[in-house]
Formats: C-alpha cells, sequence, structure tokens
C-alpha cells in the first residue's frame, strides 16, 4: 500500500501549432478512461528529479502541481505545476498522491 500511484508526463496541452506549457497532460496508470479520472481530480502530483549539486544534503528535487481535469477519453488528465515542467522531463513518471482525499 502506496500512498501515491504512478503516473507518465506525456506531453504539454496543445493545438495543431500552439503549445501551452502551463498545462502538463499526464497518462495515469491503470486508469483508462473518463470517468475513472474523476477520482484524481484534484489531487497533488510530484515530479521528482535528480540535480547535479545537492541542497538540503539531497540531489533529489521536486516540481509540485496538481490534477486540474481530463483529457480526452482514454484516462489523460491536465495537471498545473507551481513551475512549469522542462521539455526533458517529456516520458518520464511522475507521482500522482492520494490526496487530498474527496471521498
Amino acid at each position: 500500500y502506496s500512498l501515491y500511484s504512478k503516473g507518465r508526463f506525456l506531453g504539454f496541452k496543445r493545438g495543431k501549432r500552439n503549445q501551452y506549457e502551463h498545462t502538463a497532460l499526464v497518462q495515469l496508470e491503470d486508469v483508462n478512461s473518463k470517468e475513472e479520472t474523476t477520482f484524481y481530480a484534484g489531487k497533488r502530483i510530484a515530479y521528482l528529479y535528480r540535480a547535479p549539486t545537492a541542497k538540503k544534503g539531497t540531489n533529489v528535487r521536486c516540481i509540485w502541481g496538481r490534477i486540474t481535469r481530463s483529457h480526452g477519453n482514454s484516462g489523460v488528465v491536465r495537471a498545473k505545476f507551481r513551475h512549469n515542467l522542462p521539455p526533458s522531463a517529456m516520458g518520464s513518471s511522475v507521482r500522482v498522491m492520494l490526496y487530498p482525499s474527496n471521498i
């Protein structure tokens, strides 16, 4: 039993020509429909990465965000992070915290 489930950062919200970096698209693990994403709305989401220099005794840093709504019909959600995710993060995993609870 874990306090978080996994997700994958797919890329940014975009149209045919424009890309909106303030909204990230995340595929949630074992979530395959729009109906299943409603549980995750409002949940906190964390992108962890390793930096070359240590701060506060660790090289691991984190960008926090929040799931805002679903995207499409196949279990993808939109998320807004405090700082936009870097493009190098595309395809990497994120942690979807199971709080705050709305049950």
